[in-house]
């Protein structure tokens, strides 16, 4: 199932489309955090994966390509 949610979510952004990305990461969070729960996975493994997923969602929707707190920190 965990497997499952996240090639859904791999899909969805490789088709380029943030908002679908972004339904399916948050429908994959509570699967990632019921398999650390129960002991399947590592909880830092589990942390590395919602992160780089969310930065990959996140970079979708940058449309200069640059990374993505770089709108912030230039207005700062």
């Amino acid at each position: 199932m965990y497997r499952t949610y996240l090639k859904r979510v791999g899909t969805a952004l490789e088709s380029g489309d943030q908002d679908a990305a972004q339904a399916a990461f948050t429908a994959a969070v509570p699967v990632i955090d019921r398999m650390v729960r129960r002991g399947i996975l590592h909880r830092n493994k589990a942390a590395r994966h919602k992160s780089r997923l969310n930065a990959q969602i996140r970079a979708l929707g940058n449309d200069a390509g640059e990374p993505a707190g770089a709108e912030e920190a230039a207005s700062a």
